[in-house]
């Protein structure tokens, strides 16, 4: 089996690349929000997140897309805070109230390394995108010692294209959530300023590092892009928009899971358009709309 991207990457490499994202730390820009706090001091921006990586929790997880569980399970790193502010986020109590405990390199090295040995089929970074120096320290220690399993960058999609460049040739399969087709819908709802604008640049350069999905002969994925898409009530997600962006100028064999569990949680309340379930007709129409714009590979599960 093709070595997974980081392991055929010079370890000297891997360690400047890590030097260098720490570094960003000092100013902050590692995500999009761009705060520039100086976190390697103690200031806390949008995120809420210090100089250490944070932990909510981790472990094989059974929940994700097939090509991602195989048989013993994707190997979850679930990252506490979150650099969005989704009015309707599931998993609020890691992203919004912080739950969880900071951890040094070496404890996040022996997290990956312990889930390998567990015979996880990947390293599945939940919402990372500002914790990504913090895992290439905790990547240079862990490879040392022998990770060698391909790497799952889960995201909002809310992330710097500069950082993403650090993780040319790091990171072996890419899975962002396309939230929002509509960067004013998607700060009403997220608090992010030019969601759409800044996903649509982070998603071509998540392609042209990786390409499609590769799924094996095992049915695993090895390698490429997988994007995950929330269907929100009243088409709230513009789905039809994400959907032709993706065909258009990204490519219409892109692996797509179009997700139909939404159900309203934290501040979805406030929001009568929110606060409900999706219909199976909603859904329905998404489907519709994702044929038409000429995927085949669709996911539902």
């Amino acid at each position: 089996m093709e070595k997974c991207a980081y392991v055929r990457l010079d370890p000297k490499e891997l360690k400047k690349r890590a030097e260098q994202a720490v570094a960003m730390l000092g100013e902050c820009t590692v995500c999009a929000q761009a705060c520039r706090v100086n976190r390697l001091h103690g200031e806390l921006g949008i995120c809420r997140a210090g100089r250490y990586a944070a932990v909510s929790s981790y472990g094989p997880h059974f929940g994700e897309e097939a090509p991602l569980v195989g048989k013993k399970g994707s190997g979850t790193i679930f990252f506490t805070h979150c650099n969005l502010r989704c009015e309707f986020c599931q998993n609020c109590e890691i992203s919004q109230e912080g739950k969880g405990g900071e951890i040094s390199p070496g404890e996040l090295a022996g997290l990956m390394l312990h889930l390998q040995r567990m015979g996880c089929h990947n390293i599945n970074l939940v919402s990372p995108s500002h914790f990504v120096p913090q895992f290439l320290e905790a990547l240079v220690l862990a490879a040392a010692r022998g990770l060698k399993i391909p790497v799952v960058y889960n995201t909002g999609g809310y992330d710097s294209v500069k950082t993403l460049a650090l993780l040319d040739g790091v990171v072996d399969i890419y899975m962002p959530d396309i939230k929002f087709g509509d960067d004013d819908t998607a700060r009403k709802y997220t608090g992010a300023a030019g969601y759409f604008t800044v996903v649509r640049g982070v998603i071509k350069e998540m392609h042209r590092q990786v390409g499609d999905l590769i799924i094996d002969g095992t049915g695993l994925a090895v390698r490429g892009l997988l994007v995950r898409h929330l269907i929100l009530p009243g088409n709230l997600a513009g789905t039809e928009k994400v959907l032709e962006f993706l065909s258009r100028e990204i490519s219409p064999d892109t692996f797509i899971n179009l997700m139909d569990q939404y159900y309203p949680a934290f501040q979805a309340f406030k929001y009568e358009e929110l606060n409900r379930r999706l219909t199976p007709g909603e859904f329905r129409e998404a489907l519709k709309s994702a044929i038409k714009a000429g995927f085949s590979r669709i996911y539902t599960g």
